[in-house]
Protein backbone atom coordinates (compact mmCIF):
# COMPACT_ATOMS: atom_id res chain seq x y z
CA UNK A 1 0.00 0.00 0.00
CA UNK A 2 2.06 2.92 -1.27
CA UNK A 3 0.74 6.67 -0.55
CA UNK A 4 1.79 9.98 -1.30
CA UNK A 5 0.93 11.89 1.44
CA UNK A 6 0.73 15.95 0.84
CA UNK A 7 0.43 18.58 3.67
CA UNK A 8 0.15 22.15 2.70
CA UNK A 9 -2.13 24.04 5.29
CA UNK A 10 1.08 25.67 6.89
CA UNK A 11 4.58 27.47 6.57
CA UNK A 12 6.01 23.73 6.55
CA UNK A 13 5.32 22.64 2.72
CA UNK A 14 5.49 18.78 3.70
CA UNK A 15 5.86 16.03 1.50
CA UNK A 16 6.21 12.47 2.15
CA UNK A 17 5.54 8.56 0.48
CA UNK A 18 4.81 5.19 2.95
CA UNK A 19 4.86 1.65 1.97
CA UNK A 20 2.18 0.93 4.88
CA UNK A 21 3.17 2.25 7.99
CA UNK A 22 7.02 2.72 6.70
CA UNK A 23 7.90 5.96 6.14
CA UNK A 24 9.87 5.89 2.54
CA UNK A 25 10.98 9.27 2.39
CA UNK A 26 9.89 12.88 3.25
CA UNK A 27 10.70 16.14 1.88
CA UNK A 28 9.29 19.41 3.74
CA UNK A 29 10.66 23.08 4.28
CA UNK A 30 9.30 25.18 6.83
CA UNK A 31 9.06 29.15 5.07
CA UNK A 32 7.73 32.33 5.98
CA UNK A 33 7.10 32.99 2.35
CA UNK A 34 4.70 29.82 2.40
CA UNK A 35 6.42 28.27 -1.10
CA UNK A 36 4.47 25.57 -1.75
CA UNK A 37 3.01 26.71 -5.39
CA UNK A 38 7.08 26.62 -6.35
CA UNK A 39 8.24 23.42 -4.48
CA UNK A 40 5.02 21.62 -3.84
CA UNK A 41 5.43 19.32 -7.02
CA UNK A 42 9.37 19.56 -6.86
CA UNK A 43 9.03 17.56 -3.29
CA UNK A 44 6.99 15.65 -4.91
CA UNK A 45 9.67 14.28 -7.21
CA UNK A 46 12.21 14.26 -4.46
CA UNK A 47 10.10 11.89 -2.73
CA UNK A 48 9.21 9.87 -5.61
CA UNK A 49 13.02 9.52 -6.19
CA UNK A 50 14.31 8.91 -2.79
CA UNK A 51 11.20 6.14 -2.21
CA UNK A 52 12.35 4.64 -5.89
CA UNK A 53 9.11 4.19 -7.00
CA UNK A 54 6.85 5.96 -9.75
CA UNK A 55 3.66 7.40 -9.75
CA UNK A 56 2.05 4.85 -11.37
CA UNK A 57 3.23 2.39 -8.52
CA UNK A 58 1.05 4.96 -6.00
CA UNK A 59 -2.43 3.45 -4.59
CA UNK A 60 -3.52 6.38 -3.31
CA UNK A 61 -2.98 10.24 -2.32
CA UNK A 62 -3.19 11.61 1.66
CA UNK A 63 -3.69 15.32 2.27
CA UNK A 64 -4.03 17.47 5.13
CA UNK A 65 -7.20 19.15 4.57
CA UNK A 66 -7.00 21.97 7.33
CA UNK A 67 -7.36 24.05 8.52
CA UNK A 68 -4.87 26.41 7.44
CA UNK A 69 -3.75 28.55 5.01
CA UNK A 70 -6.06 29.61 2.45
CA UNK A 71 -3.90 29.55 -0.12
CA UNK A 72 -1.83 26.33 0.61
CA UNK A 73 -4.65 24.56 1.15
CA UNK A 74 -6.08 25.58 -2.50
CA UNK A 75 -2.74 24.51 -3.89
CA UNK A 76 -2.43 21.39 -1.78
CA UNK A 77 -6.08 20.02 -3.11
CA UNK A 78 -5.85 21.20 -6.54
CA UNK A 79 -2.64 18.69 -6.98
CA UNK A 80 -4.29 16.14 -5.05
CA UNK A 81 -7.24 15.64 -6.90
CA UNK A 82 -5.07 16.24 -9.97
CA UNK A 83 -3.08 12.98 -9.10
CA UNK A 84 -6.33 11.16 -8.16
CA UNK A 85 -7.97 11.91 -10.93
CA UNK A 86 -5.02 11.27 -13.60
CA UNK A 87 -3.77 7.85 -11.99
CA UNK A 88 -7.30 6.37 -11.06
CA UNK A 89 -6.33 6.36 -7.30
CA UNK A 90 -8.64 7.57 -4.23
CA UNK A 91 -8.08 10.49 -2.17
CA UNK A 92 -7.90 10.65 1.83
CA UNK A 93 -8.09 13.24 3.81
CA UNK A 94 -6.91 13.90 7.27
CA UNK A 95 -7.55 17.21 9.48
CA UNK A 96 -4.07 19.08 9.79
CA UNK A 97 -4.18 19.14 13.44
CA UNK A 98 -4.47 15.73 14.39
CA UNK A 99 -1.08 15.70 12.56
CA UNK A 100 0.97 17.81 15.19
CA UNK A 101 0.15 15.66 18.09
CA UNK A 102 1.96 12.56 17.42
CA UNK A 103 5.03 13.84 18.97
CA UNK A 104 3.37 14.27 22.05
CA UNK A 105 1.24 10.90 22.48
CA UNK A 106 2.08 9.03 25.37
CA UNK A 107 4.36 11.68 27.26
CA UNK A 108 3.30 13.16 30.25
CA UNK A 109 0.23 15.42 28.92
CA UNK A 110 -3.07 14.77 29.70
CA UNK A 111 -4.33 17.19 26.91
CA UNK A 112 -2.49 18.43 23.93
CA UNK A 113 -3.80 21.58 22.24
CA UNK A 114 -2.34 21.89 18.33
CA UNK A 115 -2.73 25.55 17.72
CA UNK A 116 -2.39 26.78 13.70
CA UNK A 117 -1.70 31.14 13.82
CA UNK A 118 -4.63 32.74 12.38
CA UNK A 119 -5.15 36.62 11.97
CA UNK A 120 -4.65 38.44 14.20
CA UNK A 121 -5.40 36.83 18.30
CA UNK A 122 -7.34 34.32 16.51
CA UNK A 123 -6.04 30.36 16.16
CA UNK A 124 -7.44 27.15 14.77
CA UNK A 125 -7.25 24.48 17.37
CA UNK A 126 -8.94 21.46 18.85
CA UNK A 127 -7.98 19.51 22.39
CA UNK A 128 -6.86 15.95 22.47
CA UNK A 129 -6.75 13.17 24.64
CA UNK A 130 -2.86 13.35 25.68
CA UNK A 131 -2.40 9.21 25.90
CA UNK A 132 -5.33 8.00 23.44
CA UNK A 133 -5.34 10.88 20.58
CA UNK A 134 -9.05 10.88 20.83
CA UNK A 135 -10.39 13.98 19.95
CA UNK A 136 -12.22 16.18 23.03
CA UNK A 137 -13.31 19.58 21.98
CA UNK A 138 -13.85 19.57 17.88
CA UNK A 139 -11.46 22.08 15.97
CA UNK A 140 -12.56 25.58 15.91
CA UNK A 141 -12.11 29.13 14.74
CA UNK A 142 -10.94 30.75 18.45
CA UNK A 143 -9.98 34.69 19.64
CA UNK A 144 -7.30 33.89 22.70
CA UNK A 145 -8.18 36.05 25.45
CA UNK A 146 -6.47 35.87 29.08
CA UNK A 147 -9.09 33.02 30.55
CA UNK A 148 -9.43 30.95 27.20
CA UNK A 149 -8.74 27.50 27.79
CA UNK A 150 -8.95 28.67 31.86
CA UNK A 151 -10.61 24.97 32.31
CA UNK A 152 -7.39 23.19 31.75
CA UNK A 153 -5.51 24.91 35.09
CA UNK A 154 -3.56 22.58 36.99
CA UNK A 155 -3.99 20.00 34.41
CA UNK A 156 -0.83 19.29 32.68
CA UNK A 157 -1.60 20.44 29.19
CA UNK A 158 0.54 21.29 26.14
CA UNK A 159 0.13 24.27 23.38
CA UNK A 160 2.15 23.07 20.44
CA UNK A 161 2.42 25.18 16.69
CA UNK A 162 2.91 28.94 15.32
CA UNK A 163 -0.31 29.97 17.45
CA UNK A 164 0.91 28.42 20.56
CA UNK A 165 3.96 31.17 20.33
CA UNK A 166 0.92 34.32 21.15
CA UNK A 167 -1.13 31.62 22.76
CA UNK A 168 2.31 31.96 25.66
CA UNK A 169 1.69 35.73 25.59
CA UNK A 170 -1.80 36.10 26.63
CA UNK A 171 -2.75 32.76 28.40
CA UNK A 172 -2.96 32.49 31.81
CA UNK A 173 -2.51 28.87 32.38
CA UNK A 174 -0.11 27.92 35.44
CA UNK A 175 1.89 24.46 34.69
CA UNK A 176 1.19 24.64 30.84
CA UNK A 177 3.71 23.95 28.47
CA UNK A 178 4.40 25.75 24.53
CA UNK A 179 6.34 24.45 21.55
CA UNK A 180 5.77 27.17 18.61
CA UNK A 181 8.09 24.78 16.35
CA UNK A 182 5.85 22.16 15.10
CA UNK A 183 3.74 22.59 12.20
CA UNK A 184 1.80 20.10 10.29
CA UNK A 185 3.69 17.24 8.93
CA UNK A 186 3.00 15.05 5.97
CA UNK A 187 4.90 12.09 7.97
CA UNK A 188 2.61 12.63 10.46
CA UNK A 189 -0.30 11.63 8.05
CA UNK A 190 0.76 8.31 7.66
CA UNK A 191 -0.62 6.42 10.24
CA UNK A 192 -4.56 8.52 9.76
CA UNK A 193 -3.88 8.01 5.96
CA UNK A 194 -3.54 4.27 6.45
CA UNK A 195 -6.28 3.28 8.83
CA UNK A 196 -8.50 5.48 6.16
CA UNK A 197 -7.37 3.91 3.55
CA UNK A 198 -7.92 0.10 5.21
CA UNK A 199 -11.56 1.30 5.98
CA UNK A 200 -12.20 2.69 2.38
CA UNK A 201 -12.73 6.18 3.90
CA UNK A 202 -12.48 8.02 0.59
CA UNK A 203 -13.35 11.25 -0.18
CA UNK A 204 -15.29 12.17 -3.18
CA UNK A 205 -12.13 13.49 -5.16
CA UNK A 206 -15.07 15.47 -7.21
CA UNK A 207 -17.05 17.46 -4.87
CA UNK A 208 -13.88 17.48 -2.23
CA UNK A 209 -12.91 20.95 -0.81
CA UNK A 210 -10.64 21.92 1.94
CA UNK A 211 -11.82 22.82 5.76
CA UNK A 212 -11.03 25.97 5.41
CA UNK A 213 -12.73 26.92 8.73
CA UNK A 214 -14.11 30.26 7.57
CA UNK A 215 -14.09 31.99 4.45
CA UNK A 216 -11.67 33.89 2.35
CA UNK A 217 -10.42 37.18 3.54
CA UNK A 218 -8.31 39.02 1.25
CA UNK A 219 -7.19 42.41 0.82
CA UNK A 220 -9.58 44.90 -0.30
CA UNK A 221 -8.01 47.66 -3.19
CA UNK A 222 -8.81 50.86 -2.88
CA UNK A 223 -10.82 52.27 -5.41
CA UNK A 224 -9.66 54.89 -7.67
CA UNK A 225 -10.77 58.60 -7.73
Amino acid sequence: MKILHLETSSKNCSVAISDGDEILCVCEEISENYKQSESLHTFVQWALEGAKITLNDLDAISLGKGPGSYTGLRIGASSAKGFCFGLQIPLVAVNSLETMIQPFLNKEYDFIIPMIDARRMEVYCAVFDGKSGEILAETEAKILEETSFHQFEGKKVIFVGDGAIKAKEILQISNADFDGTIFPSAKYLIEKAVAKFEKKEFEDVAYFEPFYLKDFQGVKKKKSQ
